[in-house]
């Protein structure tokens, strides 16, 4: 398992869809890996703060996002 390989398939690795063989590899992989533990730490720490940000999606944007950045976003929603 390389680094790559890891990145590709964080997604499936985090919700258990790996077969077993697989999540063998990856685990054998984080047990030697430090940067893709740190990785995968910051991978989950988005999941989560993805989680509490969509909470209420018809809340309030909070003043200190710049407005240029809201606007990018909204920009991107409206042609997907």
């Amino acid at each position: 398992m390389t680094c790559r390989e890891f990145a590709e398939f964080i997604l499936d690795y985090v919700e258990g869809r790996l077969r077993p063989e697989v999540k063998a590899a990856f685990d054998e992989h984080l047990a030697r890996c430090p940067q893709c533990v740190a990785y995968l730490d910051t991978y989950l720490a988005t999941m989560e703060l993805e989680k509490v940000a969509f909470a209420n999606p018809e809340g309030e944007v909070a003043p200190h996002v710049p407005a240029d950045l809201l606007q990018a976003i909204l920009s991107s929603i409206s042609r997907s």
